[in-house]
């Protein structure tokens, strides 16, 4: 094998733990939402900028109360900033890793092509036989590439 950029193997023990440590993950997450792509579309985006000025308003609004219309929750809003600052900091560790394993779901692909299109010339080279004729076939089918031009006649 000419590539190996990942070497990496699960005991039972582990894939246990992990799949309790999901398990565990998603019951403690279960109050987290999914939006529709319409909602989405419509919600309001908080960015850096934005997000200074709404923590200005909730200050001065929590230092004066008097202002604040009796619909008006300050306490949710309060609330909401809090559960904000306590997701943040899960969610960049959930992000580092989820980034961790699509690279390494990707570099497992690549070694594992690698691997197939090694394999594949060694059986091109040296196979004769019904199982080694059926593994040609099936790579010449997966390497085939179809002509860039397919409208243009052949000279």
């Amino acid at each position: 094998m000419n590539q190996n950029l990942v070497s990496l193997e699960f005991s039972p023990a582990e894939l246990d733990a992990i799949d309790g440590a999901l398990a565990v993950l998603e019951a403690k997450l279960d109050r987290l939402i999914v939006l529709s792509p319409e909602q989405r579309h419509q919600a309001l985006k908080m960015g850096d900028k934005s997000e200074a000025f709404c923590r200005q308003t909730e200050m001065v609004l929590r230092q004066n109360p008097g202002m604040v219309p009796g619909d008006f929750s300050l306490e949710e809003y309060r609330l909401d900033l809090a559960a904000l600052d306590a997701l943040r900091p899960r969610l960049q560790r959930l992000r580092t890793l989820t980034d961790r394993a699509d690279d390494t779901e990707l570099a497992l692909g690549s070694d594992i092509m690698s691997a197939a299109l090694d394999g594949y010339r060694f059986a091109k080279i040296a196979g004769k036989g019904t199982a080694l004729d059926s593994l040609k076939e099936a790579m010449q089918i997966r390497l085939s590439r179809k002509p860039r031009d397919a409208g243009k006649p052949e000279a």
